[in-house]
């Protein structure tokens, strides 16, 4: 069995180790560097109003172009259920005898936003140059006061 001895020649190190303060500092910079650019990216925009009941006569016509995303994820163009790959080239189908270049779109209100995004975009690829939001009137009754 060995004997501990305490050697009282040597010294205790008290230098400070910088380096993983260093590296801290550095994920810090970077995670900071990454999310500035992104606080600026806010852009208050005012919206142009509209009369609901001129869009919606457009939308009432019989060769409207109608799309709709329901809330379980399915696209229909008219009342036919389509892929959203298809989508594009089956609206650009139907538009191409028409001089307006106007598509409506309805999509349930707990549709998955993703879905409704790739419709949207599957109506851009098509060449649409206008794309109207179609929405439910709501009830003056049940409508919230403004103050």
């Amino acid at each position: 069995m060995g004997i501990n001895k305490r050697d009282e020649g040597k010294k205790v190190n008290s230098n400070i180790n910088v380096t993983p303060m260093v590296d801290v500092m550095l994920v810090l910079l970077i995670i900071f560097m990454v999310i500035t650019p992104m606080l600026n990216n806010k852009v208050n925009v005012d919206l142009p109003k509209a009369d609901a009941a001129v869009v919606m006569e457009d939308a009432n016509k019989e060769d409207a172009v109608v799309v709709a995303v329901t809330r379980d994820g399915r696209t229909f163009l008219g009342g036919d259920q389509v892929t959203i790959d298809d989508l594009g080239s089956k609206i650009s189908a139907k538009l191409e005898n028409k001089t307006s270049k106007q598509v409506f779109m309805r999509a349930d209100t707990r549709a998955n936003y993703g879905k409704v995004m790739d419709a949207v975009d599957g109506i851009r690829s098509a060449g649409v140059s206008q794309l109207g939001l179609l929405t439910e009137k709501r009830d003056t009754e049940s409508a919230p006061v403004k103050k």
